[in-house]
Order: C-alpha cells, then structure tokens, then sequence
C-alpha cells in the first residue's frame, strides 16, 4: 500500500495540479478566432492578466469582500450563464423545489472543491437552498469560468478561483476556503482529493469533525480507497463516481458531446478519416471512441484491462498497444486516470502535427514534464494550445498543457451534468442527515437513490414509466417502487 506523502503546504502538490510554466512566445488570436463567445473561454485583458487576483480587494455589491476571483465586474454577463443552464438541469432544480422547505443540509458547513462553471454554480445555489453554509474552490486551474466566479461572490458565496492560477495559487485559494474565522467544514464535496488531503494534512482537528465526503473523481476515489486501506480514513465517504447514473450519463455522455468540441474549437480539425488512438476504453473512453469514430476518424484503442479490451474489440475497434501506432496516429486521447500512459518517448515519434490531450481527471496521463527541456521550443498559439517544436521542425500540438481538455477547452452538456449534480446533493443529505448509519469507509451511492435521480430526468423526455403489477413484482421479488437493480449493479 503507498503511503499517502507528509507534507508541508508549500509541497502540497499532488501529480494532478504540477504545472511548470515555461517561457511562452508566440501570437495571440483573437477571441473570435478561438472559441465561441462563452466564459468558459472568455479571455480577459492582458492588463487583468498581469495582476493576481490577491493582489486585489474586490467588494459585491453588499460590501462582502469575502471571496477572490478575476473580476466582480462580470457578475451579470456570469448570472445569465447560470440561468441558461438551469434551464438545462430539470433534476437538480426539481430538488431545489422538492426540498428547499425541509432544508436537509441545514447547519452542514460544506467546503467544496470541484470545477466552477456555470453547472457547478447550479449545484452550490442549491446546496444553500437546502440549508447549507458553502465555501468554495476550483478543483483545476484552467476550468474555471470568470464570469459564473463573479456571480456566486456578487450572490455572497465565499469563493476563491479564477482561470489561470498558478499552483501555488490553487493551493491559497483552497487554504482560504477550508479556513475562515468563525467558520469549520463538517461535510467535503470533491473532485480530485485535494480538500480532502489539505484538510487530513493541515488541518486534522478539522478532519475529525467531518461527518462525511463526497468525490466524485476516478482519481479521487482511488485516494480515499487507499486511506481507508491504510487505516486512515475516519470518516464516512460516499463514491459518486461509480454510481449508476453518473458513469452510465454523465461521464459517457458528456464526454461523448465534449471531446468533439474541445477539439474543433482549439484546432479546427476535420474529423473524417483521421487516425486517432484513444488510451483507455471505460465510461470516458467508450464515449470520445463512439463520437470520434461518428465523425468519420479511424478509432484505435489501447487498454490493460482485458474486459475493456474485449469490449472494445467486439464493438468493432482495434486494440492495440500504443508504440503500435503512435508514428501515424493524427490524434491521441488519454482516458485511464493513469500516469505516464504519454511518454516523452512516445512524443519523440509523433508525427508532425499530431494533436495530444487528456480527457482523465489526472494531468499526470501525459507526462508533460518531459517537455520542459532546452531543446524544445513551446509555442502559445491559442488559449490552452501550445506548439511543442523539436530541433529537427516536427510539432506536436498539445491542448490544456494534459489537463482535462474539455472543461479547459469547451463547455459542456448542462442536461448531463444535472445527472451528477443531482447524485452529488443526494449523497451530502444522506451522509449528513444519517450520522451513525454509514462508518468510516467508502460507500456506493445506495440504488434507491440512483434511480430516484434517473426519474428526476424523466419528464424532460415525455417518458412514461411501466408500473409493474403486483405478480409481476412479487416475481421478481422486488418492491412496485424499487430498487429494480441489486447494490451491486453496474
């Protein structure tokens, strides 16, 4: 079992948040020439750029300077992007509606860390409805939306991000959330870990006070698992990322939509009859696979796991290991939440103009690091693309320097994110309305519950439910309303 690494705060860098910034020369295309008009690729000015956000005392409207983001100033153009995706998320609003009187979280203390748009700012809107005191930080230095940011302080919710933060940003704003005069977490909702380890490592009185965590990330689940493994786990923990609803929809769905436009939108690419291998074939990968191979790419696969690979396989693709076809591939995609999957020796042999990105949650697939060496020349061509140029002219093209590539690079489906919005809030109200009921291990969001977030989602469709008769039920020996599936359903 590895051990999880002592550190100190200034060494509180996990593989998933290692950014080296090198030297950056190159034109900088207009805002129209990159993305569509959207904060989720809204550019500032380069004068914002050269100040850091803690360098600035910035006031809400009510005088609250309790925050720290790029610029109050884009609340409003930040509001309407919230109100374009409640439109979107029928589940986590009906929710709201249901359980706004009853306030479920009331008291609960919540410090959040996950990727702040204008989905995210749904969820934390509805959290307060339920009651709960919030307290919030960006999971990944690139995702976040300036403008949703702006709006959620302008509504008075203590928030600390914006796009572009250094590491040792990322790390202060996630220090300035847990830790608040007057104020202690007792509930965590993570995306990665990373409250999870500064809160356990900083701050282990307030660990002890936690009544349960949420996480909703591959790699942030694979860290509580190996906590409690190790004995030090002491609290209840509930893994969303492998509840039904959200690998069935939010991770095959989203991904499947997203990794089309974060390609489009940063290279312009042309699908049809491109090469691409995709490094993993679950949820994620099963869903940038079917899109890309319906748009006309020739779709290779490369997995450990040999279930996966038999998948793949019988879904007409061809496994492969990737030195295989790393010389003639056009575009590579990671999807494992692995380390090292993209090696510098892999790189070497791309051909000119290959496309490298991440679709995991871990900025280590692609070891990035190895590119920061002398003989290489990075090039900054659009927002979250960079040129990597060896001696001898090849060029590779690399998207969100390996970090998510498609909340660094494009916007995403609200209707999904609903799905995992909707399962997030359900496991807070039960880990925290339930003290005793759940002891200091990871738990899998019970069934009961993952379907009543699938019926939220329903009526959107105009779908109508058979009800089974009570032979029919009494033959399946379930009950009229559910579960219909065992726990152990995947």
């Amino acid at each position: 079992m590895t051990k999880m690494p002592e550190t100190t705060f200034a060494d509180l860098s996990l593989a998933d948040k290692t950014s080296v910034k090198p030297n950056l020369e190159g034109r900088r295309f207009s805002d129209v020439s990159t993305c569509s008009f959207s904060s989720a690729c809204f550019t500032e000015s380069s004068e914002e750029d050269e100040v850091s956000p803690k360098d600035v005392v910035q006031r809400n409207s009510n005088g609250r300077s309790d925050f720290c983001i790029k610029n109050i100033g884009k609340a409003a153009f930040g509001r309407r992007e919230i109100e374009i995706a409640e439109q979107e998320m029928p589940g986590i609003m009906t929710l709201r509606k249901r359980a706004s009187e009853d306030k479920p979280l009331k008291n609960a203390n919540i410090v959040g860390c996950t990727h702040i748009n204008a989905q995210t700012a749904v969820l934390v809107e509805t959290l307060i409805k339920l009651g709960a005191s919030v307290r919030w930080a960006a999971c990944n230095i690139y995702s976040t939306q300036n403008a949703v940011a702006a709006a959620l302080a302008e509504a008075g919710v203590p928030i600390f991000a914006w796009r572009g933060e250094t590491e040792e940003d990322f790390w202060w704003c996630l220090d300035k959330c847990i830790r608040s005069e007057g104020w202690q977490p007792n509930m965590i909702l993570d995306d990665g870990g990373d409250a999870t380890h500064l809160i356990l490592k900083k701050y282990p009185d307030y660990f002890k006070a936690i009544k349960g965590i949420v996480e909703e990330s591959l790699t942030g689940v694979h860290r509580l698992y190996q906590m409690s493994k190790a004995g030090k786990l002491t609290v209840p923990a509930m893994n969303v990322n492998d509840s039904v609803t959200k690998n069935k929809f939010d991770t095959y769905y989203t991904c499947r939509d997203s990794i089309l436009d974060s390609l489009k939108r940063t290279t312009d690419i042309m699908f049809g009859g491109k090469q691409v291998v995709v490094c993993g074939y679950g949820d994620v990968g099963k869903g940038c696979a079917q899109a890309l191979r319906g748009q006309g790419c020739i779709v290779y696969i490369t997995e450990v796991d040999p279930i996966c690979a038999l998948q793949a396989a019988m879904d007409g693709y061809r496994v492969v290991r990737l030195p295989e076809v790393v010389r003639s591939v056009d575009v590579v995609v990671t999807a494992t939440g692995n380390k090292n999957v993209v090696t510098r020796d892999h790189m070497n042999r791309m051909k000119n103009g290959c496309i490298v990105c991440n679709m995991g949650h871990s900025c280590s697939e692609i070891d990035v690091s190895s590119l920061h060496t002398p003989e290489l020349t990075w090039e900054r061509v659009r927002s979250q693309v960079d040129h990597i140029i060896w001696p001898d002219g090849k060029m590779i093209i690399l998207l969100a320097e390996g970090r998510l590539v498609n909340l660094s690079c494009s916007t995403i489906s609200s209707f999904v994110v609903s799905v995992a919005s909707s399962t997030q809030a359900l496991a807070l109200i039960e880990l925290y309305s339930a003290p005793g009921r759940y002891k200091s291990d990871v738990y899998l969001l019970p069934k009961k519950m993952d379907e009543y977030v699938a019926s939220l989602h329903l009526s959107t469709f105009d779908a109508h439910l058979t009800e089974l008769t009570d032979i029919q039920a009494k033959f399946l020996g379930v009950s009229k309303s559910g579960p219909f599936k065992a726990n152990y359903y995947r």
